[in-house]
């Protein structure tokens, strides 16, 4: 069930559910509102000539307060609020209408597991044929928290507390790294 904004505030009272910080001017009918951080990451065009899904990628990291991202441009950014959600409730990132409506889509795979704790990491994708400017402290996305049937297991995947924005960590995936190791060992028996 999707909680509704009674049940948020309720919840936070409680301590039950982390949002810090937040305003009141965040708190939407069904959702709240996260604001954008200073911190942002691009992957570093001049050194990565192709990018390997088992295998880090390099970041250049930068902290600003107004960001402009080119057209076609990708930005990993993240939550300014520091999330944490109790093991019975899940939570959904989408993009706030009114930004979606300027061609910026938000995305961060769009689920946050039970029980994850830290900064939501955003994708930023400018889909526009023009530059598109962000500042740090606005209003980028929502959270829309549901409850499940029952307590599970607290997430305590690779993202678990992330401090800021935070890189891709695929390469650390089981499947990645047993593809890897499979496909050198093939390779290596057609020399």
């Amino acid at each position: 069930m999707i909680l509704s904004d009674k049940t948020i505030l309720k919840k936070l009272k409680e301590k039950e559910l982390i949002i810090e910080p937040l305003s009141q001017l965040q708190l939407q009918p069904a959702s709240v509102d996260l604001r954008l951080s200073n911190h942002f990451l691009t992957v570093d065009e001049k050194v990565v000539p192709l990018i390997k899904i088992d295998k880090p990628a390099d970041y250049k990291e930068f902290c600003r307060d107004t960001i402009i991202i080119p057209p076609q441009s990708f930005v990993l950014g993240s939550a300014l609020e520091w999330i944490r959600l109790p093991n019975n409730m899940t939570a959904f990132v989408e993009g706030r209408s009114s930004i979606g409506r300027l061609g910026l889509f938000i995305q961060n795979a769009g689920w946050v597991d039970p029980g994850f704790e830290g900064h939501i990491t955003l994708e930023l994708y400018n889909a526009n044929r023009v530059p598109i400017e962000l500042k740090a402290g606005m209003r980028i996305c929502q959270l829309v928290l549901a409850t499940l049937d029952q307590e599970t297991t607290p997430y305590m995947g690779k993202y678990c507390c992330q401090n800021r924005t935070t890189e891709s960590r695929v390469y650390l995936d089981e499947e990645s790294v047993e593809l890897n190791s499979r496909y050198n060992y093939k390779f290596k028996e057609f020399d």
